[in-house]
């Protein structure tokens, strides 16, 4: 199958599974649940890509590997952490300021989640259509920058759902671990797992697309629906937060300034 036809195809069902999602949480008021479907549908992307070209063999068996295990564990680590819970604040703001207009805006915000899924899945694309077979070195780079990343947020997530579980904990900020280095040691490690798929793709005459998933993750993170709203909600419900953005690094883990 070519990538244009794939690509289509992924892009319809994200489409019409957004859709379904979008009426699903009119009655349930939780558009959080979006984040763990997201997760689930890239990938699955990964695994179809992976399938679905006539590249490398290894190539695509490592896209089709490593983008479904990704999606697969951040996608459960997200519902388990969202499911039967209050929506996400973040949400719950959006809906507050479009008051009436909140359901047809929301609408379209879930259908746009379906480009940045489109655009992410350049990282999987280019490597799993690649013709050459990629070289052992950049094989070796690529799977070592996957394993960094893939354990790096498997370890921050469990270390703040400790906290978090601890009620001496209740209303305080989680330094311990990697949070003690980075106020956002998950995000730091989800934007290096985007990385991977450039190692994997050197070679291929269109490797550089694959430079545009880690940037695009990076700046929705840092300056769009991460950081700058999980922030502003944090810094007035959790005593103490502001003097931790002062002396911790928000992305890349980094020692603790002091004073």
């Amino acid at each position: 199958m070519s990538p244009a036809a794939a690509a289509s195809i992924a892009f319809v069902v994200l489409v019409a599974l957004f859709a379904a999602f979008w009426a699903w949480q009119l009655k349930s008021a939780n558009a959080g649940m979006i984040d763990p479907i997201w997760a689930f549908s890239l990938g699955a992307i990964a695994v179809f890509y992976g399938m679905a070209s006539d590249g490398d063999s290894l190539a695509r068996a490592l896209v089709a590997t490593g983008g479904g295990f990704w999606g697969a564990r951040l996608g459960w680590h997200l519902w388990r952490r969202n499911a039967g819970k209050r929506e996400d604040p973040r949400y719950h703001r959006f809906r507050e300021q479009w008051g009436a207009a909140a359901g047809r805006k929301m609408f379209w915000f879930l259908e746009f989640q379906t480009v940045i899924s489109m655009v992410l899945s350049l990282a999987f694309a280019v490597p799993a259509w690649r013709a050459d077979k990629p070289s052992v070195a950049w094989v070796s780079i690529a799977v070592a920058i996957w394993l960094a990343s893939v354990t790096g947020e498997t370890v921050a997530d469990s270390q703040l759902r400790c906290f978090v579980a601890d009620p001496a904990n209740q209303g305080k900020v989680c330094r311990v671990g990697l949070w003690r280095y980075s106020r956002h040691p998950n995000y730091f490690f989800e934007c290096l797992h985007w990385v991977a798929y450039i190692a994997l793709s050197i070679g291929s005459p269109w490797a550089w697309l694959t430079l545009l998933p880690p940037v695009l993750m990076a700046w929705l993170l840092m300056k769009l629906s991460g950081v700058p709203m999980l922030e502003a909600h944090l810094v007035h419900s959790r005593p103490g937060y502001a003097e931790y953005m002062r002396e911790t690094s928000a992305l890349i883990p980094w020692p603790p300034r002091r004073g």
